[in-house]
């Protein structure tokens, strides 16, 4: 039986589950009421749920108190906490726990987490840590990116996580769309999740059952679309729609995606606003391509 790549209550980390941007005033505080609106619209445009806390949510540069309001917020917005599944990624498996205590206490349906990075672990050490996540009792799904924490999460230490019982998916973002087959085959069981944009028709392809997206933010109905053709092989439909976003989708993976997406959200009338600091704004160039590459693709009719 092909697994359903459609969100569900008992699944919750399938479907679309949009990385959400953190819409920032002028001076940078968190405008929650723009946050709130912007869960709605993502919602409401055919996205299945909410990952707050993530990446792209700036979580790093966010306080104790800012970070849990940003859940609590999510999960009020989007009407259903099984929706939302927060980045519970920390310095330290204790903190980690701590963030899936309170997701769980705000009812949401999964958390995301990185391994540890702060240091190189080693697998023993990695695998204790999702075993600490695992025991406040929400669904884990884990985060593969080793280009920035340094640890890969490869298909063989994926099917020991998964044989643990202590992750219940993972968030593919190496951009190797081979892993999906090893994957596939050494955990049938374990769900991919699309973790980078511009691989999205590749991993649906190869069996994907849910994309942890960034583009959304700014064009969720025509991703939606989108995802939704490329899980039933539409190819007629999906490829133009993937070539058309596809010089934004493939900004999702370089370093200043958080300023694109928010840039792009801008352009369209969604709030996005500023980025913290370490985060710098855009380049002149790097500006100029992504508004470029945003007003074509509103002009299209993307939305």
């Amino acid at each position: 039986m092909t697994a359903t790549t459609t969100w569900t209550a008992e699944r919750p980390w399938r479907g679309i589950m949009v990385a959400t941007a953190l819409p920032l005033r002028d001076d940078l505080s968190v405008d929650y009421d723009a946050y709130a609106a912007h869960v709605r619209h993502l919602v409401a445009n055919g996205c299945d749920g909410v990952v707050p806390n993530g990446s792209l949510g700036e979580y790093q540069t966010l306080t104790d108190d800012e970070r849990a309001r940003v859940v609590r917020t999510a999960v009020e917005a989007a009407g259903d906490g099984a929706r939302v599944m927060p980045g519970v990624s920390a310095y330290g498996s204790a903190e980690s726990r701590r963030w899936a205590e309170q997701a769980a206490e705000a009812g949401c349906g999964s958390v995301l987490l990185l391994p540890p990075n702060t240091y190189r672990a080693d697998e023993r050490s990695v695998r204790a840590h999702y075993a600490e996540v695992a025991e406040v009792g929400v669904p884990v799904v884990a985060y593969n990116n080793p280009l920035d924490t340094k640890i890969d999460l490869t298909p063989d230490v994926l099917a020991r996580l998964h044989g643990d019982g202590t992750i219940v998916a993972v968030k593919e973002f190496t951009g190797d769309v081979r892993r999906a087959y090893e994957i596939a085959e050494l955990a049938p069981d374990l769900d991919l999740l699309i973790g980078a944009d511009d691989v999205l028709l590749e991993l649906a392809l190869a069996g994907a059952v849910g994309w942890i997206a960034g583009y959304p933010n700014a064009f969720p109905a025509t991703c939606a679309e989108l995802y939704a053709a490329a899980c039933a092989r539409d190819l007629d439909t999906a490829l133009p729609l993937y070539r058309s976003l596809h010089p934004l989708l493939r900004q999702d993976s370089r370093t200043e995606f958080v300023q694109a997406i928010k840039l792009s959200m801008d352009v369209v009338g969604r709030r996005g606003g500023p980025t913290r600091p370490p985060r710098a704004p855009l380049s002149g160039a790097t500006e100029a391509l992504v508004r470029a590459a945003t007003e074509k693709a509103a002009a299209a009719g993307h939305h």
